[in-house]
């Protein structure tokens, strides 16, 4: 370890761990390692949603998966405190050299290295049971729908990190897959705390678009099928990685040249509802919509059945796309 030992003047050159450390109030010191904290936005967190981790130039960042909010350490301040940008940067020097000042002189830096993750290495598919159709059909997703989203029955599926693997088994387990068969997600629905396992970078549906009017942006691979499953007319669907992921610029802007109008439809919820309100700030031309049912379009569906769900979901989309 060594010191930072001189008071400073420029954001740039407080220790971004330091940030996180004091002002989330962390217990460990961030040596490179990714960090699960409950919000520090959303006071009625009650399972760990924030995530403090390093970003790809070796800084610390955070994703805070509550409240929707994340960035690097001046967005976490500027955030908490309600300050300008500038501000917050003041604040944290300030607070940065008066830890200075009253800790002999520095701030201890650790040799920064930074942890690696587990991954998925392998996976086995399996055939689909009966207790697979009941989980599916609930939400009004039949075998076509499966199919033409590459949805597949897994058996089990394993991780590695360094020298440890980790193999998982279950009843309720599916990988989700690119058209070449590539696996980019795994979705465990019974698995609380980790219903989606990440593996790659992925626009779902953009691939069974075809080239409607009209598009709906919703926040997962299960309602695009429920959505789907109810035969709009004039509509293509697509979902990021998650509520949480904003499409890239250069991606809406194409889309925008290609449909009439973009509607999005997250879950009906707070994170959901500020996702949403993300997006059209980012994207002015984009809509919004919201369905006053169940949290999101195939729980509604499992709850109230298809026939109602459309029944109030076309009018919604009927004003959006055609009045704005």
């Amino acid at each position: 370890m060594f010191k930072t030992k001189n008071l400073v003047h420029d954001i740039s050159n407080v220790p971004t761990a330091w940030v996180f450390e004091h002002f989330c109030k962390l217990k460990e010191k961030l040596t490179g390692q990714d960090v699960k904290i409950k919000s520090m936005y959303n006071p009625t967190d009650k399972i760990p949603s924030m995530c403090i981790y390093v970003g790809s130039n070796e800084q610390y960042k955070f994703k805070d998966f509550s409240t929707g909010k994340g960035g690097d350490c001046v967005t976490l301040v500027k955030e908490l405190k309600g300050l300008l940008f500038h501000k917050a940067c003041q604040l944290i020097i300030e607070k940065y050299n008066d830890f200075v000042l009253h800790n002999n002189g520095g701030y201890d830096v650790a040799e920064f290295k930074q942890q690696s993750r587990y991954k998925v290495t392998s996976y086995k598919v399996r055939s689909w049971t009966t207790q697979d159709q009941y989980f599916w059909t609930q939400f009004n997703i039949g075998s076509k729908l499966l199919t033409a989203h590459n949805v597949r029955p897994l058996e089990s599926y394993c991780m590695t990190k360094d020298d440890n693997r980790l193999c998982i088994k279950g009843l309720y387990l599916y990988g989700y897959f690119k058209a070449d068969g590539t696996l980019y997600k795994i979705y465990q629905p019974k698995t609380l705390d980790k219903k989606f396992i990440k593996v790659t970078d992925y626009i779902q549906g953009m691939h069974q678009c075809t080239g409607e009017r009209y598009l709906i942006i919703t926040s997962s691979l299960k309602d695009i099928m429920s959505i789907k499953s109810l035969k709009l007319k004039h509509v293509d669907v697509i979902a990021p990685d998650s509520e949480n992921t904003i499409i890239r610029s250069e991606v809406m802007e194409d889309l925008q040249t290609k449909y009439d109008k973009i509607v999005v439809l997250f879950d009906n919820d707070d994170p959901g509802i500020k996702a949403m309100q993300l997006y059209k700030e980012k994207y002015p031309f984009i809509e919004m919509a919201l369905l006053p049912m169940s949290k999101d379009v195939s729980d509604s569906i499992k709850d109230s059945g298809a026939k109602e769900v459309r029944n109030r979901l076309v009018p919604i989309l009927d004003k959006k796309l055609n009045n704005g």
